[in-house]
């Protein structure tokens, strides 16, 4: 078995006791560790039979995959920020004039900037880690940024123009989709709940063990320090991530059909989870 996830320390945290051999019953898989985007990219492909996915290209590959109950990441004040290198209004008639450094055009984070700003179009992809240099650098003007630089940006002196996690909160009451673990539909039923069911243990193992987890986090954390580690464990790793639960699920069908209604996302014609009882 091959599994798609990011390096991010809520992807490692939550795959570590699967892919280091802590489960009892479970056949290890084969790792690729690619970027969120890169990511997007295979599923594209059809390449990787369970991978981590932005909810934002979900809708385009959902003829061949349907999103699995454990592994997500969705939450309350986790949502992507728009950062620039002095204070900016979050007026459409600004932004829509803006150079805007985006993580990835599949990603749920330009999903939401495009719900946000219809009219943004100077947009530039860029790998998510090198989005705030390219604010200071002046190379674009505003950046999208994702994952820990929520963390780091005010210590550079970057500036928050809005929190599109909180203009999702506000708009639905719901908390914001990020990214979940998909499988391939043409797997056998019983073989996608039993991946489920593992990836669900390897979350439960890291709730109840998290030092544990730190040293394969830290293996792919690269220079990040320790705190901003576990912040951003602690933000993207949560219940949602155990079981989406009816909570969970309302939240993604919610984000999809709103895409649809913009016409920014494909119709979604075929069942989209998993059932984790069957």
């Amino acid at each position: 078995m091959q599994i798609g996830f990011s390096p991010c320390p809520n992807d490692t945290f939550i795959f570590d006791a699967l892919v280091n051999q802590k489960l009892t019953d479970v056949e290890t898989p084969d790792v690729v560790l690619a970027d969120v985007d890169a990511l997007n990219r295979k599923a594209l492909s059809g390449e990787l039979d369970v991978t981590k996915l932005s909810f934002g290209v979900l809708a385009t590959v959902s003829e061949h995959y349907q999103v699995l109950d454990a592994g997500s990441a969705l939450g309350f004040g986790c949502g992507p920020l728009l950062i620039s290198r002095n204070p900016l209004p979050a007026d459409p008639s600004l932004i829509n004039s803006l150079k805007i450094a985006i993580p990835g055009k599949s990603t749920t984070a330009n999903l939401l900037l495009t719900m946000a700003f219809p009219d943004a179009q100077h947009k530039e992809v860029y790998l998510f880690s090198e989005i705030e240099e390219a604010v200071l650098s002046g190379k674009v003007d505003a950046g999208l940024i994702i994952h820990e630089n929520r963390f780091t940006y005010q210590q550079k002196g970057l500036h928050k123009i809005i929190d599109l996690g909180e203009f999702w909160e506000k708009r639905t009451g719901l908390p914001i989709p990020l990214g979940c673990i998909a499988v391939k539909r043409s797997l056998p039923e019983a073989r996608k709940q039993a991946i489920g069911k593992a990836i669900r243990q390897s979350v439960e193992h890291a709730f109840a063990f998290p030092e544990e987890t730190m040293p394969y986090v830290s293996a792919h954390a690269q220079e990040m320090e320790p705190d901003v580690m576990k912040q951003h464990i602690a933000l993207y790793v949560n219940a949602y991530s155990v079981s989406l639960g009816e909570f969970g699920r309302a939240a993604i069908e919610r984000l999809l059909t709103e895409g649809q209604q913009a016409g920014l996302l494909p119709e979604i014609t075929r069942p989209l989870f998993v059932d984790p009882q069957q």
